[in-house]
């Protein structure tokens, strides 16, 4: 339950702060920033905020229970689980908002799939962290 609890409050917080940032920056807007932009960037961040935990818990949800069921496989190291988590997390933002504006190419495969990478491997990471030790009874 602690996983489900991890990637609930991180994943819609690092996951839209990447979303705005990508999206900014693909806007040209970040061009050349000076400190009122960055200033901007923050309060638009805690404005929409909401928002990024309105529309992203489900499918920050959705890659904990990934999470959740590639934790039972017994064979499967916890770094390779945590990649694989973040390479559908990866796929999963870039399907989503890949196709937003009419710009496409490499950089913004990369930033639109960051968004899902970045939040669902920190919180694989960190729910491995949390995980309880099994205790051998002999």
């Amino acid at each position: 339950m602690k996983r489900y609890l991890i990637f609930a409050i991180l994943g819609p917080l690092i996951g839209g702060f990447l979303l705005l940032v990508a999206s900014t920056y693909m806007s040209g807007y970040l061009s050349q920033p000076d400190v009122a932009d960055i200033e901007r960037l923050l309060v638009v961040f805690v404005k929409t905020l909401q928002y990024s935990y309105l529309f992203g818990i489900l499918p920050t949800l959705m890659i904990a229970a990934v999470d959740d069921i590639l934790f039972h496989v017994r064979r499967l190291h916890w770094v390779l689980r945590m990649l694989i988590v973040g390479l559908i997390g990866f796929f999963a933002a870039e399907l989503t908002y890949g196709s937003r504006g009419p710009d496409s190419g490499l950089t913004q495969f990369i930033l639109y799939g960051l968004v899902g990478f970045v939040p669902a491997t920190i919180a694989s990471f960190l729910s491995h962290r949390m995980e309880q030790p099994a205790i051998a009874v002999s």
